[in-house]
């Protein structure tokens, strides 16, 4: 995935989006100069915030 495409998904702003990657709460990795989000990472990042909420 992109970084528009999770920005999209999670409904939060390019800035916070690298700061998860840059924290490692969101796996990611470039192609280039792209950067990518695999869709399981963002998957598991949504399944773990939803496990500690509980």
């Amino acid at each position: 995935m992109t970084v528009p495409e999770v920005m999209a998904a999670l409904r939060i702003s390019r800035p916070k989006v690298y700061d998860l990657i840059r924290s490692r709460a969101l796996v990611s990795f470039t192609i280039g100069r792209a950067r990518r989000i695999p869709a399981e990472a963002l998957a598991t990042y949504i399944r773990t915030r939803t496990e500690d909420e509980e």
